[in-house]
C-alpha cells in the first residue's frame, strides 16, 4: 500500500511540472467534434452507459487518451480506427473542448451507496486497497496535474470496466501500473459499488 501512495505523490509530482499540458482551442475542437458525438454525445455527455463522458474532464487527460489510443498504449479497436486521422492540434483541439463542457448529473444505487463510500473514502485495509479520494479528490474532480481522472457523474457500466479492464490486464497505460495494483486488489462487489458510488458523486 505505500509503494501505491508513493507512486501517486511521484506522478503527481511529475504532472505538476506540466510535462505534457494541453494547449488546445476549444472553438476548433468543437468542430473537429461532429464524429464523436455518435458514441460520447454533442457536449461529451454520453447518453449510452458503456461509453463514457468526456465533459468536463481534465484536457490533459483527455490529450493523454487521445495520444494513448494513437500509439497503441491503450486499445480499443473503436477507438484506434477514430484517433488514426488525428494530428497532434487535433487532439489538443478536442481535449480542449470537450474539457470545457459541463458533465451532466448522475445519481448512485442507493443500495450501494454505504459500501462504495466506504471504498471510496477510506479503501480496504485489509486487502490493501487505497482509498480513491487520495487521488481522485472528495468531489470526484480528479488532479489534472498529475493526470488523475475526473470520475464524478461517470456512468457506471464504464467505470466498472475500466476497473476490471485494469485488473485483468487488458488495459495497461496507468503510470507506475499504479491502478493495476489497486484494481487487482479489488472484488467484483467493491467495484461495482465504488462505480456506482462515484456515478453520483459531485
Amino acid at each position: 500500500m505505500k509503494k501505491i501512495w508513493f507512486i501517486a505523490a511521484a506522478v503527481a509530482a511529475i504532472g505538476a511540472y506540466g510535462s505534457a499540458q494541453a494547449a488546445g482551442d476549444a472553438a476548433a475542437g468543437k468542430a473537429k467534434s461532429a464524429t464523436c458525438a455518435a458514441c460520447h454525445g454533442a457536449d461529451g455527455n454520453s447518453a449510452a452507459p458503456n461509453f463514457p463522458k468526456l465533459a468536463g474532464q481534465g484536457e490533459s487527460y483527455l490529450l493523454k487518451q487521445l495520444k494513448d489510443f494513437k500509439s497503441g498504449a491503450r486499445k480499443d479497436p473503436t477507438m484506434t480506427g477514430m484517433v488514426a486521422p488525428l494530428n497532434e492540434q487535433d487532439m489538443e483541439n478536442l481535449a480542449a473542448y470537450f474539457a470545457s463542457q459541463k458533465v451532466s448529473g448522475g445519481e448512485a444505487d442507493p443500495k450501494l451507496v454505504a459500501e462504495g463510500q466506504k471504498v471510496y473514502r477510506g479503501g480496504n485495509p485489509a486487502t490493501g486497497v487505497p482509498a480513491c479520494i487520495g487521488c481522485h479528490g472528495p468531489t470526484g474532480a480528479g488532479n489534472p496535474a498529475a493526470h488523475f481522472p475526473q470520475l464524478s457523474h461517470q456512468h457506471a457500466a464504464y467505470v466498472v470496466k475500466q476497473l476490471k479492464d485494469f485488473r485483468d490486464g487488458k488495459r495497461s497505460n496507468d503510470a507506475g501500473q499504479m491502478m493495476r495494483n489497486i484494481a487487482s486488489r479489488m472484488t467484483d462487489k467493491e467495484i461495482a459499488a465504488v462505480a456506482s458510488y462515484v456515478q453520483g458523486l459531485h
